[in-house]
């Protein structure tokens, strides 16, 4: 198993993302979002997609050389059309103004539509966290999940992501985390391993437990928590269609899939100033403190640890370097 470093794994994505279609910055932004995923062991939303991304922009499902343009058609309000290429690049030519209009009015919103899957919205929201602002972030995708007791998929996984800024330019809480038990790439991985998932991940066609990853991909992913859960997976939901334009999730094909329509799915997020109220830090301090105080506990995010190198597995590692060209 090789141990690759970070910045080769960002020269490569890159490499592979513009050998397959995408202008130069725009392969950056992506690679440098595949570069911080495998910094971290998510795997899900690394190089996981490489293929994917490569094989949608031969084919056009995704487009790598247009221009995001942004608006701001009030003073907290901030969009950017993504114009159906990848949500990175989008995000990151909205993201100063969407800083400008929080740090202005102490709260603005950032609408990212018609973009491609955006993997990580941790990714996102840690940027937003590292300016000093406190960042909550959804988004949808392709359909995977029924409501509780119904069979009938209506909602993504549905991910949130929450960051909150430690006032020294780095983070002191972040999660990111699907509104389902478990994200829909582990029920693939473990397919493509031959092994069984757990039972309270999923259901099948039927709406029965199972623990055949098959079976589940069949049926349909179980919201954590149950309606607590699906409650959240459908606030993303709304928020993330509704605000940005993007479509709903039962209206996105599968994400991997190299042909189909573009994937138009939003990211929205709430960018909010801690500087408001004054006390922000203090009050944060106090609640770091009381979770502090049984041993192992800690604030999400805190215990997350960065790796360079990275080990991957040899079949990945020459697949990217195929996609690179540098086989």
């Amino acid at each position: 198993m090789p141990q690759i470093s970070l910045d080769e794994i960002e020269t490569q994505t890159k490499a592979a993302l513009e050998r397959h279609g995408a202008q130069p910055w725009i392969a950056a932004e992506v690679a440098r979002a595949v570069r911080k995923a495998e910094s971290v062991g998510n795997k899900i939303c690394g190089l996981y997609y490489l293929e994917s991304y490569c094989a949608q922009l031969k084919t056009g499902r995704v487009k790598g050389d247009v221009d995001p343009v942004v608006t701001q058609p009030r003073p907290g309000t901030v969009m950017v059309d993504a114009r159906y290429g990848f949500a990175q690049p989008a995000f990151a030519r909205a993201l100063p103004a969407a800083l400008d209009a929080a740090r202005e009015n102490g709260v603005a919103s950032l609408a990212v539509g018609h973009a491609h899957t955006c993997t990580s919205l941790g990714f996102f929201t840690e940027q937003i966290a590292a300016e000093g602002l406190v960042a909550l972030g959804m988004t949808n995708a392709s359909p995977i999940v029924a409501p509780p007791g119904g069979k009938t998929r209506v909602i993504g996984t549905n991910p949130i992501a929450f960051s909150v800024p430690d006032g020294k330019g780095g983070t002191a809480m972040q999660f990111d985390q699907s509104t389902t038990t478990v994200a829909l790439g582990k029920i693939t991985m473990a397919k493509a391993a031959g092994e069984k998932i757990p039972e309270g991940w999923a259901v099948d066609a039927d709406g029965k437990p199972t623990t055949d990853p098959e079976a589940a991909l069949g049926g349909s992913l179980v919201s954590m928590g149950g309606y607590k859960g699906w409650g959240f997976g459908l606030m993303a939901e709304i928020l993330t269609a509704g605000m940005t334009g993007g479509v709903v999730s039962r209206d996105v094909k599968p994400l991997k899939a190299p042909e189909g329509p573009p994937h138009d799915l939003g990211q929205y997020y709430l960018i909010m100033d801690p500087g408001s109220t004054g006390v922000f830090q203090d009050r944060l301090a106090q609640v770091a403190a009381g979770v502090a105080m049984d041993e192992g506990a800690r604030m999400p995010g805190q215990t997350k640890r960065y790796m360079d190198p990275v080990d991957l597995e040899d079949h990945v590692w020459a697949q990217v370097l195929e996609l690179a060209g540098n086989a």
